[in-house]
């Protein structure tokens, strides 16, 4: 494996008259495989970015017999799972590659682009998952791609760019005009979406107060103090799932706005909380502990927000998981600190608690090893992390895959922002997998932690009824 220079060249263009979603649409027939990123999180000029990524030149991906990398070359490698240290594999293929070219930008013109599930923390920490895989929701546990063109919307400045990446010294005829068109000129087709039948789940609302139960003895025997169970939903469809995209970004924006589509199978979702950013020198971890449903009134809602930062179960809870997010930051950082404590932040249904915690990176600290030692977030697991995931394994009933997973970018200079897959669709062979989950402490009340699920699950089913009037 060498070190793979690709040599970038971009286009500037106006974007006041088209949007994300419709450059999105004008292109995900030419390329399949495409992705969106957006981000309705306004509070700085740097969240005002949305991208779109197609036609993937390199890539890396594991799945449960091998981990298979493409480089821009062609040339391919292939290691069974066995002899796979993920941390290392990972960095090694981004550190393979260089990009050069013109112009110095405020925002991502190139990197990785992916995911990687729940169940990939085997590869990550030293524990072993036993719920048997689920075929209906089995995907990879990891894939990143770089992707030849990257299109950069600046919402600020009402203005894009098309950056185009070519490997080798063979000068490849640009794409930049054929670009240039399909954003501006393409018209495309729009299509219906339907629900077909009935919503599943794996556990009724009886089994989950059950579930409720039987955590808080496992907290009162002391082998946690908090843990996460979730439930699991599916419902079938047909038509384009894109629209329940489109519906979701509306219903509730969410500073984690993405849809991958990555042929049989799509991600896709709206999610508030990051697993973790890296950038320069400085690691965050944003905990989300504490919800509360909204009221419907503004003026309430505020009451609310102060009542749930006063709730002692919500506040002990939150507490908790920064603690952990602390320990986890100081395995690779220094100075690790709290930047903000229970700042409520409000939804479209629901109203959470969100710290920012920080530190500095150790020097020769590797990217991916803080996102490996911090993964999965406390708030989707518990506390102690390590015996909540043995009793969430052993308990939840349903193999997790893209639920609690991460998403988001890696840049080839070691900055990673990945979105926790939560308020997130997997839509695979025409059924939608989603999931929600609550934190449960030692006076959780059972009936209370049924509508938490419920709370943050009904801005996907809401997204579910308005896709079927799009088109």
């Amino acid at each position: 494996m060498g070190t793979y220079h690709l040599n970038t060249k971009y286009k500037r263009l106006l974007a006041d008259t088209t949007t994300p979603v419709s450059i999105y649409l004008r292109l995900r027939d030419v390329f399949p495989n495409s992705l969106l990123l957006e981000s309705s999180d306004y509070h700085s000029r740097e969240n005002n970015m949305s991208y779109v990524c197609c036609d993937p030149m390199a890539g890396i991906v594991l799945n449960d017999k091998v981990l298979e990398t493409r480089y821009p070359d062609g040339s391919q490698e292939t290691v069974p799972v066995d002899k796979v240290n993920l941390r290392s594999a990972v960095s090694a293929f981004c550190r393979s590659f260089s990009s050069e070219g013109e112009g110095d930008f405020r925002f991502i013109s190139n990197g990785l682009f992916g995911y990687f599930t729940y169940d990939a923390v085997t590869h990550f920490e030293d524990i072993e998952l036993h719920t048997p895989t689920d075929p209906a929701r089995e995907i990879p546990f990891l894939q990143y791609h770089v992707y030849r063109y990257v299109i950069a919307i600046d919402h600020f400045r009402n203005e894009l760019y098309v950056f185009e990446h070519q490997y080798g010294d063979r000068e490849e005829e640009s794409g930049l005009e054929k670009m240039q068109y399909l954003i501006q000129n393409k018209d495309f087709p729009e299509y219906s979406f339907e629900l077909s039948g009935e919503e599943g789940s794996n556990r009724t609302d009886e089994e989950h107060k059950r579930l409720v139960e039987l955590m808080k003895k496992h907290i009162y025997r002391g082998d946690v103090f908090q843990i996460v169970p979730s439930r699991a939903f599916s419902h079938p469809f047909i038509g384009d799932e894109f629209n329940v995209y489109r519906a979701l970004r509306s219903i509730n924006p969410s500073p984690y706005l993405f849809y991958f589509d990555y042929g049989n199978f799509k991600l896709f979702g709206s999610s508030p909380e990051a697993q973790i950013t890296i950038k320069g020198e400085e690691a965050s971890i944003f905990p989300i502990a504490g919800t509360f449903k909204r009221t419907g009134s503004l003026q309430r809602d505020l009451q609310v927000a102060e009542e749930l930062k006063d709730d002692a179960k919500e506040s002990a809870e939150h507490v908790m998981l920064v603690d952990l997010a602390r320990n986890d930051l100081s395995r690779h950082c220094d100075a690790v600190e709290v930047k903000s404590f229970k700042e409520a932040q409000f939804y479209s249904h629901v109203i959470h608690l969100v710290s920012k915690v920080t530190g500095k990176l150790q020097a020769n600290s590797n990217p991916f090893d803080v996102v490996g030692d911090t993964f999965p977030a406390g708030t989707l697991s518990g506390a102690p992390k390590h015996m909540a995931m043995q009793l969430i394994d052993r308990y939840e009933g349903q193999y997790r895959g893209f639920y609690s997973g991460a998403i988001g970018y890696m840049g080839f200079n070691g900055d990673f922002n990945h979105a926790i897959m939560i308020r997130t669709f997997l839509s695979k062979e025409h059924v939608l997998h989603y999931q929600a989950g609550g934190g449960i402490v030692a006076d959780s009340d059972p009936e209370s932690e049924l509508n938490e699920v419920n709370n943050k699950i009904a801005a996907l089913r809401k997204a579910l009824e308005l896709a079927q009037e799009i088109g």
